[in-house]
């Protein structure tokens, strides 16, 4: 067979079931009430704080909140995103540009310690031609790294591996927390 029939030929198409996914694709059309616009999880979450826990909101500030990515590209993937839903930066006040930096850091700080990242990214994508799956509402993302953390799996099969649950590292980033009296 010659090259150019080989790569005529159709290839065999991979399926990942992720049927947690669906929660999310569901939760994109949710209405909102009337602060908390329809389709905004940030703003949703932000407004009730008893399903913090569910919703793994990992901290509040006074104008912003830290919760976990439930799609998550490492371990440990932070969101950090004001309660104000704005699109960019130079709508919010400097107290809520502060307080986005200072729970990164106590995000860094951790993180740190619970899962011993080699380094971070941080990073913030405005509007969707820039990555922003919730373009309306900016927020950071966190998101711990490893050397080598490109392993053969996203290589070969496009696909991550997450190595801890959400749920459990929840609960040790809120115990760790608690004895550094974090997030401000």
């Amino acid at each position: 067979m010659t090259d150019s029939e080989k790569q005529s030929r159709p290839t065999a198409t991979s399926n990942l079931w992720a049927p947690w996914r669906i929660e999310y694709l569901k939760a994109l059309d949710q209405p909102g009430s009337d602060k908390a616009p329809v389709g905004c999880f940030l703003c949703r979450y932000w407004n009730d704080p008893d399903r913090d826990e569910e919703n793994l909101v990992l901290w509040r500030s006074e104008t912003a909140l830290v919760v976990f990515n439930r799609f998550p590209y490492t371990n440990g993937h932070l969101l950090i995103a004001p309660a104000q839903h704005a699109a960019t930066l130079d709508q919010l006040n400097d107290q809520t540009v502060l307080e986005l930096m200072r729970l990164a850091t106590n995000g860094q700080t951790v993180l740190s310690e619970a899962i011993g990242p080699q380094g971070f990214n941080l990073g913030i994508n405005f509007n969707r031609c820039a990555g922003a799956g919730l373009p309306d509402h900016l927020h950071l993302h966190l998101g711990p790294r490893w050397n080598g953390d490109t392993n053969f799996m996203s290589i070969l099969a496009d696909t991550r591996v997450i190595s801890q649950s959400l749920d459990a590292l929840y609960k040790e980033l809120k115990k760790l927390s608690e004895e550094k009296g974090l997030p401000l």
